[in-house]
């Protein structure tokens, strides 16, 4: 974990509530896809917690969604203004069991995450199938940027007004070699039970301090309770427990 200042180069919007804001710092504690920074914004006692969507030297873009006051004021920050950041946080997904067909599965502002993830296995020459999963059209965004990255990409809304009409579970591919996936709990639940695959399933939680001092955001395993901000985001799917 590093804090460090960074500048805001870009804050524009992607949909009507989810944002991408690119800063300029000190990178060098990211060294993971997956992993998450920790913001602080002028009037707001905690810290936001947002997954790191890309990473080009020291540059940092997030994407994240206005669902509160912290993030809608986020979204009102402008370029050349400066955040005090907390980077490095969290264990990021681990690309050495991805196998030579890696399925990634993202829904809503679960999809950040992947992006890197994707770069950094296609960097790796592995083909990447990705399936993005949204409420509605007016929700899609990334779909073009992964599709840059040469990954196969299945878009699915629930009503039916972009792609494939369902949720995730409904376009998976015959086989796969392995599964990333992130986003909702619910969708989680599903894709755990309908992929019959190995994989590592990143956790969305409220977080208190970002680092695991107030066990805030701690989750039942096989092996005991974990800190989502600290032990995770990322779980394997061997070690996770359904309250149901």
């Amino acid at each position: 974990m590093k804090q460090g200042i960074f500048e805001i180069t870009a804050n524009r919007p992607l949909t009507g509530t989810v944002f991408e804001m690119r800063l300029k710092g000190d990178t060098s504690a990211i060294t993971a896809p997956g992993q998450f920074v920790n913001l602080r914004l002028d009037g707001f006692y905690l810290r936001r917690p947002i997954s790191v969507c890309d990473l080009e030297g020291d540059e940092l873009t997030l994407v994240y969604k206005t669902v509160g006051e912290g993030t809608s004021a986020m979204s009102r920050l402008k370029a050349g203004e400066r955040l005090d950041v907390l980077s490095g946080l969290g264990n990021g997904y681990d690309m050495s069991c991805s196998g030579d067909e890696p399925l990634l599965i993202g829904g809503g502002v679960g999809v950040p995450p992947l992006y890197l993830l994707a770069k950094r296995l296609r960097a790796q020459g592995r083909p990447v199938t990705v399936i993005l999963g949204f409420n509605t059209a007016g929700e899609v965004f990334y779909e073009d940027r992964f599709r840059e990255l040469g990954c196969g990409v299945t878009v699915t809304t629930v009503d039916g007004s972009c792609g494939r009409r369902g949720f995730v579970t409904d376009t998976l591919p015959d086989s796969c070699s392995y599964v990333y996936t992130c986003g909702p709990e619910p969708m989680l639940k599903a894709v755990f039970r309908a992929v019959g695959a190995s994989g590592q399933f990143s956790f969305e939680e409220r977080m208190g301090c970002g680092f695991g001092a107030c066990m805030g955001c701690s989750c039942k395993t096989v092996t005991g309770y974990k800190r989502i901000c600290k032990d995770g985001p990322v779980l394997r799917k061997e070690e996770i427990l359904w309250d149901d």
